[in-house]
């Protein structure tokens, strides 16, 4: 699931790992402006973090909540995984979600399960 929220979780880790790498190399004696300059936007940056993650949860639970009240779900079979394209042709608005994804975690999902508005 390729998101926005992911994106810029991703930029703003980076940015902060940089800023917590440059910190100690800083003289606190010659570069305290510096030095507090870096504390405010790793404090912001924290922060920012922080609200993107909540942001990013409740959209999951969200689409979790909207597949949970799909009327039929089942595990999907070894011999349908392997032919999925077919599976996903025969009934129309199948939704697979594994669990090893974020989605599927946040379900607790054991096996691949197959969400959906017709019965299959």
């Amino acid at each position: 699931m390729k998101e926005i929220e992911k994106a810029e979780i991703k930029r703003l880790s980076d940015r902060l790992d940089a800023i917590r790498h440059e910190m100690p190399e800083l003289h606190l004696i010659n570069e305290a402006e510096k030095y507090a300059e870096l504390e405010k936007e790793k404090a912001k940056l924290e922060i920012e973090i922080a609200r993107l993650q909540a942001v990013r949860n409740q959209k999951l639970s969200k689409e979790a909540q909207k597949l949970m009240a799909l009327p039929y779900k089942r595990p999907i079979t070894k011999k349908e995984q392997a032919d999925m394209g077919k599976l996903k042709k025969a009934v129309r608005g199948l939704v697979i979600v594994h669990p090893m994804t974020a989605l599927g975690r946040e379900m607790d999902l054991e096996e691949m399960t197959g969400f959906s508005k017709t019965e299959f």
